[in-house]
């Protein structure tokens, strides 16, 4: 017994060294490579060069898969629920005991019972939030659908002394939104998935261990 205590706590230790990223709901992959395209390139002349050369009416918005685009994150969401509730039950009950000659328990007869009940139930509930997330990430086209919309994901992996911050982003966006800077507006997007976690030692402290909600979930209260 003392050998298996002793292999789950080293187990333990080495899991709680381990710093790994957090689990997400973006979806996968979040990059992508460019698919290649077939085409004649155009041979360099007197003048034009094909490293250098940029077509005349053509934008740089994205439109294949492996493009970036930059999402401006801009929610705003506030919610406000107010509920109340009354209830109220009464009941009385009165029982009175004839006098009939040559029953037994004579002293009883004549004795008169009263019960009365009382119920009152009155609840309130107020819940108001209120959250914003602003910010700036750029995401890569990983599919486009039959119709044009982008599906795009992203990642970005901010790296601290106390920890590491992901902010992920993914969605599908209509290219008619998208401006000439090749930008959109995270409200622009639709299944949009926003994320921001962290992982490191502050996050952590917050979090029950594996243990304690191993036998929580034994525990009768």
């Amino acid at each position: 017994m003392k050998k298996i205590l002793l292999i789950a706590s080293y187990v333990a230790a080495l899991t709680g060294c381990v710093t790994t990223a957090p689990s997400t709901a973006i979806h996968q992959p979040m990059s992508a490579r460019p698919e290649p395209r077939s085409y004649v390139s155009p041979s360099n002349g007197a003048i034009f060069n094909v490293a250098s050369a940029r077509p005349l009416f053509e934008d740089r918005r994205a439109r294949f898969v492996g493009d970036t685009i930059t999402i401006n994150i801009a929610e705003k969401v506030q919610a406000s629920k107010k509920s109340e509730n009354k209830a109220s039950r009464s009941q009385s009950v009165n029982v009175s005991v004839p006098t009939i000659i040559g029953l037994p328990f004579k002293g009883v007869q004549g004795t008169t019972l009263a019960a009365s009940d009382s119920n009152n139930f009155t609840g309130k509930g107020e819940n108001t939030s209120s959250n914003d997330f602003t910010g700036t990430i750029t995401v890569t086209v990983i599919e486009v659908y039959p119709n044009g919309n982008l599906l795009v994901s992203g990642e970005k992996q901010i790296g601290l002394k106390e920890g590491e911050e992901f902010v992920r982003f993914s969605g599908v966006i209509n290219p008619n939104t998208i401006t000439s800077a090749n930008t959109v507006t995270s409200t622009q997007v639709a299944d949009a998935r926003i994320e921001y976690k962290a992982n490191g030692f502050l996050d952590s402290a917050q979090v029950m261990g594996w243990l304690g909600r191993f036998f929580l979930t034994f525990m009768p209260f």
